[in-house]
């Protein structure tokens, strides 16, 4: 029934089948203009995290502002006129951005023992670096020193200063963030009604055309703010950073690399079937398919809103490879048949060819979906996304592949279709040798994989550094690294102290002599010795750490104080008083990110150095929270720690998991798989160890080369075992079929290893230059997946052209000969 349907519809009536498909190409075609990238911070987070939401919290509680970060590093000394002059010069020109809200130099440091004024004229009145008649020398000896500023806005060699550009909020933005985050709340705690949900669609809607607004906006941003760096790179070495241009060159990575994955792999696939077909007709057949495919999977990402991100940025290089495996098997088997039966009608040699791959390739198609869908299971978005894209690509692939391959066949090919002779292949041939007559070979070649393997897999290590995801070339890497070595370390980790609920008022502080008549204002009896006491004793813990380079906190404010006090320890209501003569430019920048009075906490403020190499987060973590319970003495439930390290660290921890289930459920579903297909536990087992092997192989290797897991890495075992157990299908089904006329194993194997052993190797050939195509990428983690991926194929379709015949020859598992 379906055959006849399918004879009917596809290949009787070719011209209204390639209709209807250049019909789906053009609709889908018009939706891919709604195509979209997203490089946001949420693309590289855990669904659900709990830490997420905290941290949430505290940014709404603290103040969160948008930035970027200049290192200035001057040809001449930071203090020499010129150099004043061109940093002076430097920031008016931020200045003027029209984007920019606030702009802090070095120039614009508060300086407060500039003189000997009393104290309160110099915090009311202070002085800058910039100001005409400052002491520039003894400035600067403050700014070097001073707990607050030494690795912030100043290098601790004194070369190197930090340029800080606060971007403007964006109201609306901020608006569409609280709602978006407030529905993902009720979505959390089950909440959501079924007119929740339809607004929420509708929302999201806005909130993703706006957010594509923005983008382009941050884009021309950093355009901008970049050609006036380039103006004063003679007079500077200066590097961007920041997560706004992290965020930007992230989307114009995702964009290069899907036009270079893409182009990259179309001309290798181009290439490739001319080396194998050496005629016209069967390039452009494949090619057409490949085309059909990626252009209807991208209107369909557009029409649905699917967006893609670093991590799902192969996706097209991806479907270009598996589409054209699918193709080369289906032209390699209708030119064997028609070589084979010259006789038999053109129509008749297309149907019986979809005829006899239609069961292997869908299954080799289901088996890889089962790879790619595993990948759900990883609890990372990106990677899940991931996943959902690839199966719905594949299922594009191979609708496309037995509609227009046949059908465009069927058209542009004569009834004796011209091919050359085909020499045997000297690679699949001496592949059958070895695995005829090398028994010892195979099996001590095994054992050996198996050794390395185990002691491979029990090295893997999911510790690494978000600086090394990126290209040592690159703006971000450059950028993050100098923060890192020069001003105080680019991971942000925030410990939240919180203080129990009591009146706090004592009485027995005194109040600076020059402020009697200070107005009454309750919020300085906030500030007890005890509270100030608690946040030292962190602050100072932290800050003696190895891992940790900047640390800021109301401590930082104290020190400054007590050292403008002459060294007397300030007591509560002392500092209560002197944070109310702070002026609000000075309290708004240094004060409120530290204490919430309103909540009755504080908030030490730290940064990791995130490219040190003996850094281990995960233990870091778990020290710190230890330390200043068991060691500091401070009740677990007043301080709890929060920032983009405990983020970056869940997601890490989550990859041996992520590992361990995707692996799981991969095996499990193609051994099942392989046992609804061939109705045989022998015949299954034999199919999938020889790829189980290249998959764990390929994760020794990782483990024992020191190269630990990330976002990437994870999905290679499953992925590889997914696109290789195709090759073992394609054989052993035709060694099945070929058993049954020849009832000879050694001859049925050379018989195999001459026509389907042919395009295995061919495709497995292009599928490995395919994925070494990734190494032209500036994200680490992508190079990593190319190469890594590429040689578990290559080591794949050796496995398969010798172990798994071996184990035929073997097993024999067809009967006897």
């Amino acid at each position: 029934m379906i055959k006849e349907i399918y004879r009917n519809s596809v290949i009787e009536k070719p011209k209204i089948t390639l209709l209807i498909l250049f019909i789906l190409l053009v609709s889908f075609g018009y939706f891919a203009k709604n195509f979209q990238l997203d490089a946001s911070s949420d693309t590289l987070l855990l669904e659900n995290d709990p830490d997420l939401k905290y941290l949430r919290e505290v940014n709404t509680k603290y103040g969160s502002k948008d930035f970027l970060v200049l290192t200035y590093t001057p040809n001449d000394n930071l203090l020499e006129e010129n150099t004043i002059k061109n940093l002076k010069k430097l920031k008016n020109e931020l200045v003027n951005l029209s984007w920019a809200n606030n702009v802090i130099t070095i120039l614009d440091v508060p300086l407060l023992k500039n003189n000997d004024d009393p104290l309160t004229e110099r915090i009311k009145n202070f002085k800058t670096l910039s100001s005409e008649d400052v002491d520039k020398q003894r400035g600067f000896d403050e700014i070097i020193n001073s707990p607050i500023y030494k690795e912030f806005v100043i290098s601790e060699d004194g070369n190197t200063t930090g340029i800080l550009v606060y971007i403007k909020t964006d109201k609306k933005l901020s608006n569409l963030i609280k709602t978006k985050n407030s529905y993902l709340n009720k979505k959390d705690n089950n909440q959501l009604t079924s007119k929740d949900k339809k607004e929420y669609k509708k929302f999201i809607k806005d909130y993703d055309n706006y957010k594509k607004y923005y983008n382009q906006k941050n884009h021309q941003n950093i355009n901008e703010i970049r050609a006036i760096i380039k103006k004063h790179q003679d007079t500077a070495k200066i590097h961007l950073g920041g997560i706004p241009m992290i965020a930007d060159d992230m989307m114009t990575y995702i964009k290069n690399d899907i036009i270079v994955f893409g182009a990259g792999v179309f001309l290798f696939i181009v290439c490739t079937l001319w080396f194998v077909f050496r005629n016209l007709l069967w390039v452009l057949i494949p090619l057409l398919s490949c085309f059909f495919s990626v252009l209807i999977m991208i209107g369909l990402l557009g029409l649905v809103g699917w967006k893609v991100t670093v991590i799902s940025s192969n996706f097209i290089a991806l479907m270009l490879i598996l589409t054209m495996a699918m193709n080369i098997h289906m032209s390699v088997r209708y030119l064997q048949f028609k070589k084979e039966n010259p006789n038999i009608s053109n129509n008749e040699s297309i149907l019986w060819t979809a005829e006899k791959m239609f069961w292997p390739i869908l299954y080799t198609v289901l088996t890889t979906i089962c790879a790619f869908l595993s990948l759900i299971f990883s609890g990372i978005k990106p990677i899940i996304d991931f996943g959902w894209m690839m199966t719905v690509g594949l299922l594009v692939s191979i609708s496309v592949t037995f509609t227009l391959l046949p059908a465009v066949l069927n058209i542009l090919s004569k009834e004796n279709v011209s091919y050359r002779n085909e020499k045997k292949s000297i690679i699949t041939s001496f592949l059958s040798q070895i695995a005829q007559n090398n028994t010892k070979t195979i099996f001590v070649s095994a054992s050996l994989i198996i050794l390395i393997s185990i002691i491979g897999i029990s090295k893997l290590e999911v510790e690494n550094s978000f600086i090394n995801y990126f290209d040592k070339k690159t703006e971000i890497y450059k950028g993050m690294k100098l923060i890192d070595d020069k001003l105080g370390g680019t991971t942000p980790l925030d410990v939240i102290i919180k203080f129990p609920e009591k009146n706090e008022k004592e009485d027995d502080d005194d109040e600076f002599d020059s402020w009697d008549d200070e107005e009454k204002d309750d919020s300085k009896y906030w500030f007890t010795r005890n509270k100030i006491d608690t946040i030292t004793k962190i602050h100072d813990y932290l800050d003696n750490l190895d891992a940790v380079g900047k640390v800021i906190s109301f401590a930082s404010m104290v020190r400054v104080a007590e050292d403008l006090n002459n060294g007397k320890k300030l007591q509560g209501l002392e500092l209560g008083v002197l944070y109310t003569k702070i002026p609000e430019s000075i309290k708004k920048e240094i004060i409120d990110p530290y204490i919430s009075i309103k909540n009755n906490e504080a908030r030490i403020s730290l940064r990791v150095l995130d490219s040190k190499d003996d850094l281990r987060r995960n233990e870091l973590i778990k020290k710190i929270n230890y330390d200043i319970e068991n060691k500091l003495g401070i009740n677990s439930k007043e301080f709890k720690l929060a920032g983009v390290l405990i983020l970056f660290n869940n997601l890490l921890q989550s990859l041996f998991k992520s590992q361990i289930l995707t692996l799981g459920v991969v095996m499990a579903g193609i051994t099942i798989m392989f046992l609804v297909l061939f109705r045989n536990l022998t015949l299954s087992l034999i199919g999938v160890v020889p790829n189980f092997m290249a998959a764990f192989l390929i994760l020794g290797i990782i483990g024992l080369l020191g190269i630990p897991l990330d976002m990437m890495t994870i999905t290679i075992a499953a992925i590889t075992i997914g696109i290789a157990v195709d090759n073992s299908i394609h054989y052993i089904y035709r060694f099945k079929e070929e058993f049954k006329n020849i009832k000879n194993y050694n001859k049925t194997l050379e018989k195999c290893h001459d026509t389907v052993g042919v395009a295995i190797l061919n495709t497995s050939i292009t599928i490995v230059f395919g994925f070494s195509i990734l190494v032209l990428s500036n994200f680490i983690p992508t190079i990593y997946f190319g190469v890594f991926t590429g040689i578990a194929m290559l080591l794949a379709m050796i496995s398969v052209l010798t172990l798994l015949p071996k184990l035929i020859l073997i097993v024999k598992p067809f009967g006897n000969d």
